[in-house]
Formats: structure tokens, sequence, C-alpha cells
């Protein structure tokens, strides 16, 4: 089975919804031309939803801008950004928290160059995926066997060069606030090579870190009503067989 989507982007490439959106749909579209039907492993909630029900019509990056209100962030104390972000749009500070400097950003940049509230851009027109019907499946295994394929998982990326792969960034020139080193695993293993942490420190707090963003994503998608749940993994025969009687159902 061709897998799509993986490693398109370089370390130094920004990901956005949008982005995917767009190579997705190309994907799609390609798909459509050779009649196979694509199947999304889907992680991340906010990208799904992108594809599925369209984006709202927001005003790209401007690196010069998000430059000043860094410095803004620096030269202030916390909360500071977030109270002029209060002035700006009330509704959307009642929903980024006073922490969240990277969406605050966001929030504060769309404002100022669309010159009204994102709330407001947010509510206006989206161009939903046309076409296609989905058909959403959810996987819901016991949380402690969960938890150790997690743990297996974790152990099985490090055998198989984990580290090497994070060393090689580094080596690359790559700045240490670059995107890939907030990911989960490859912010740990960097300071284990900077010598600020265990590498055995740095495995208990990928995987508790881990379990935290599987906690996170089952919490975003139960909040998806069309989504039929199945209490086990993707790999059992079982669940696979009811996954194919639900969507031969639904077809």
């Amino acid at each position: 089975m061709a897998h799509h989507l993986i490693d398109v982007l370089d370390p130094r490439e920004e990901s956005t919804a949008g982005g995917y959106r767009e190579r997705a749909i190309a994907v799609l579209e390609d798909l459509r031309a050779r009649k196979r039907l694509p199947i999304f492993t889907v992680g991340t909630g906010l990208y799904l939803r992108a594809l599925l029900e369209g984006l709202a019509d927001v005003p790209l990056r401007s690196e010069e801008l998000r430059e000043r209100l860094w410095a803004s962030v620096a030269a202030h104390p916390p909360g500071h950004l977030h109270r002029i972000l209060k002035r700006m749009d009330p509704i959307s500070a009642k929903k980024i928290a006073p922490s969240d400097e990277q969406k605050l950003i966001r929030a504060v940049e769309v404002c100022l160059l669309a010159k009204k509230p994102l709330s407001e851009v947010h509510r206006a027109g989206r161009n939903p995926l046309r076409g296609w019907r989905p058909i959403k499946i959810g996987l819901s295994p016991e949380r402690e066997a969960l938890y150790q394929r997690i743990h297996a998982r974790t152990d099985a990326m490090l055998a198989s060069g984990w580290m090497e792969e994070v060393h090689g960034l580094c080596a690359s020139g790559l700045p240490a606030d670059a995107k890939p080193f907030d990911f989960i695993g490859y912010r740990e293993l960097r300071a284990v090579l900077n010598g600020d942490m265990k590498l055995e420190e740095a495995q208990a707090a990928i995987q508790q870190a881990t379990r935290r963003y599987a906690k996170r994503q089952l919490t975003w998608f139960r909040r998806d009503t069309q989504i039929h749940w199945l209490s086990g993994f993707g790999q059992d025969a079982a669940i696979q067989e009811q996954a194919l009687g639900w969507a031969r159902i639904q077809l």
C-alpha cells in the first residue's frame, strides 16, 4: 500500500494546516484519477478539519511583523501579548492561554493584517472539501495497553537511529528555535546531545509527553460526533473486520 505526504518538508520549512490541505487535495485528485480509495491516518485533528471543512481566509504570515511581536514579548513582562489580544479580540483571547506565545502572536498578527478580529475572520465562509464523503473511524484501545505501545514505540525509534537523526539535524546548522525541536522527542534528545539530560531521563520524558499528547488527541476527537469508535488497535484482525463492516454499511 502506497503512503503519501511523508518526508515532504525540509526541516527549515514551517508546517501549516493550509499547506497540508493543499498537498492533501493534490494527492486526492491523483487518487481519484487512478480510481483509488484514500485512507487518512490522522493524529492532528486541526489538520483533518482544515482538509474536510476548509480554512478561513486568513492573511499569510508576515515575518517582519512576527519579529516585531517576538521582540515585544521579550521586552515586556508575561501576559503582555495576551492583554493586547484581549483589547483587539476578546473572543479569541478567551480561547488562548496567556502562556501560548505562538498562538498569541499568530492571533495578533492576523488581527493587524486583516484589520479585523481573528474570531471574525474565522466566522467568514470556508471552502469545504467537495466530491468526497468521509467515513470516520476512531480507535480507542484500553489505556494501559496504549501506554505500553507508546513506551515500546519510543524504544524502537531510539534503537532505529533516532538519536543519530537528531545529531544530524544539529550538525546541519539548524537553529535551536527551528520547528523540529518543538516536536516531542527531538527537544529531549537534543538536550542529551548538549549534555543537559541523560538518555534515560530523555526516554522517560518522551514517553510521558507522548502519553499526554495521546490523551489530548482523544479529547479532541471525542468531540466529533461523526466518529464511529472501536475498542482496540488497528493491527487487530477483529478490529479490522469491524472497521470494514462499518465502512460497508456507510457506503
